[in-house]
């Protein structure tokens, strides 16, 4: 075979074994990012660093801290896994009680150091430093006009935009700049906000992106996820509403507005994907809400089979749901190997054609000679469906019928959900047999938007139940540049 021939075949190239592994190998989507902050704790730090490792799930490129005694600035931040980035040694250098962090899966903006939040500045009133998770849809036109004001940028994140709307503004303090400032910005999006004194926590005015807030004794923690308050032990209160500010200083908490609420819109790959399954959501468990999914995919689309299995982590609850509701029985039939971060070596080019193995793998005596239920939460590329597909049928799989918790997934996202353009996405341009017969399955069916919605479990009286369903149905709660693209 030929270099070029040799260069085309690779799941990846670069420095290490599993360098570009996840865009090219595995087209899943990728995480948002995360944010984590305390107020009022004596080990704000410590206990960032928890929540930070707790959801460590939603970006795994960087991650970040800045506490505030409430004269000096404290940060650190590094590119890497929360466990990489800290040492008990870092935490320490990080005083105060009161911190906000952030783990990040870029979106907009490089991957690289500059852009790793929390973003902190210096400006006359002070000092700030932001986390966000989110993507702001008309950042570039903000952008372009604070520079044609003179705005220097230091990062290539969209998030900058916000500390310059709030620098620039001739508001009389603080809180009226922030409130002018966000109620700029179009897209979805929740931010954490530290100057020396106050701690502002904003969520969008469509709720698209999660932000939680909780107690541990009298300090206040606020998430994107609640599985952050399990670990650390605090005290889940209630989710951010849309639109809302809160105003966290030495005189308490209040809850203002920088925005009347719009049409409501949680994400709804978040119930589907992106967080953690011991996370709630609105107040639904995400666990019980994908095992609902994988029922009503059951109903929707029964197969005869003899085992069901799911493909790890995401769509394990949605896996026991189906076989639950089927009677056939729920089997281990694909382990995920947790440990192929930054495996630094150097493997043979027969290894590196194998590599999708290094990340997943089909347990033999489950799957061999057996008709199989694959259960998965979504089909983006398509890539990584044939993959997976075809790893059963290695293992001996007589059938493999394919079943996807979520409608063809059609648009891209325009909110924090890093997705390739539309041209890229396999359910744009294809119809479902032509996607069928394209991963090498024996059947395949996604889940309708109605069953979908029917399982999340919120309200119906709200426009498609209170979600963002853009992805499936380009039906995006905000104004959107098509085919644009987040923290």
């Amino acid at each position: 075979m030929s270099h070029e021939g040799l260069n085309r075949s690779r799941h990846w190239d670069g420095d290490y074994y599993n360098e570009g592994m996840d865009a090219a190998s595995f087209d899943k989507l990728k995480e948002e990012c995360g944010v984590f902050g305390v107020f009022g704790h004596p080990e704000a730090a410590a206990l960032s660093f928890f929540g930070l490792h707790a959801l460590q799930h939603r970006g795994e490129e960087s991650a970040g801290i800045c506490t505030t005694d409430g004269d000096e600035f404290y940060y650190h931040r590094d590119m890497g896994l929360v466990k990489e980035v800290f040492d008990n040694d870092r935490l320490n250098s990080l005083k105060g009680s009161t911190a906000i962090g952030h783990v990040r899966y870029s979106t907009s903006g490089d991957s690289k150091l500059q852009n790793a939040q929390p973003l902190v500045f210096k400006y006359r009133g002070g000092d700030m430093a932001i986390a966000t998770n989110g993507n702001l849809v008309n950042a570039a036109d903000i952008r372009n006009e604070l520079e044609e004001q003179g705005s220097i940028f230091q990062t290539t994140s969209d998030t900058e935009v916000v500390i310059h709307l709030i620098a620039r503004s001739q508001q009389e303090n603080v809180v009226e700049a922030v409130k002018e400032a966000l109620g700029r910005l179009v897209g979805g999006f929740a931010f954490l906000i530290l100057v020396n004194d106050q701690l502002f926590v904003a969520q969008d005015p469509s709720g698209l992106r999660p932000l939680v807030i909780g107690k541990l004794g009298d300090a206040y923690v606020f998430a994107s996820e609640t599985c952050a308050f399990e670990t650390i032990g605090a005290t889940y209160l209630r989710d951010i509403a849309p639109g809302e500010l809160l105003i966290v200083d030495k005189e308490g908490m209040r809850e203002d507005r920088f925005a009347p609420m719009q049409r409501r819109a949680i994400c709804a790959m978040e119930f589907i994907y992106f967080s953690r399954p011991d996370s709630d959501l609105d107040s639904i468990n995400l666990h019980s809400a994908r095992k609902r999914m994988g029922q009503r995919l059951a109903m929707e689309a029964f197969v005869d089979a003899d085992v069901v299995t799911g493909v790890p982590d995401s769509s394990i609850s949605a896996a026991i749901g189906y076989a639950e509701q089927t009677g056939i029985p729920y089997e281990l039939g694909l382990i995920k190997n947790r440990y192929t971060g930054r495996t630094f070596i150097q493997p043979s080019q027969e290894l590196r054609e194998r590599g999708v193995k290094m990340k997943l793998s089909a347990v033999r005596k489950v799957v061999e000679g057996k008709r199989v239920v694959m259960i998965d939460d979504s089909i983006v590329r398509g890539t990584t469906s044939l993959r997976i597909v075809n790893m059963l049928r290695e293992a001996g799989a007589k059938e493999v019928h394919v079943r996807i918790t979520s409608p063809p997934y059609m648009n891209p996202c325009f909110y924090g959900i890093d997705t390739p353009s539309r041209k890229d996405l396999i359910a744009s341009s294809h119809s479902v047999e032509e996607i069928r017969e394209k991963i090498h399955a024996d059947s395949l069916h996604f889940l309708s938007k109605e069953g979908l919605l029917e399982a999340i479990g919120r309200p119906a009286g709200e426009y498609n139940r209170g979600m963002c369903t853009g992805c499936f149905d380009a039906d995006y709660p905000t104004k959107v540049n098509d085919e644009g693209g987040s923290c």
